[in-house]
């Protein structure tokens, strides 16, 4: 099982609330999805050539539509203040 600290730590930066039971199936569930992922690495891809994507995104015109209030834009914000989203500082000044 990953240990309950990151699945609290994951779980705050999905900002969702979880039930101590619900941490550790989650955290059964990020061990089986792990574990699934280091399988994929004993895939013997050897000889197998790797694959380019090229996407080729149309363009649009580039037309301003209707817009949402600042209200609008800041309803689901953990922390909101004067109509602006509130967010940890990241440069010292």
């Amino acid at each position: 099982m990953v240990d309950i600290k990151t699945v609290e730590k994951t779980a705050y930066l999905a900002r969702i609330e979880l039930k101590e039971h619900e941490k550790e199936v989650l955290g059964r569930q990020f061990l089986d999805i792990l574990t699934f992922v280091e399988q994929l690495k004993e895939v013997n891809t050897e000889g197998v050539e790797g694959m380019e994507y090229q996407v080729c995104t149309p363009l649009r015109e580039d037309i301003p539509g209707e817009c949402l209030s600042q209200e609008e834009a800041t309803f689901n914000a953990p922390q909101r203040e004067r109509g602006f989203f509130v967010v940890p500082r990241v440069v010292e000044v």
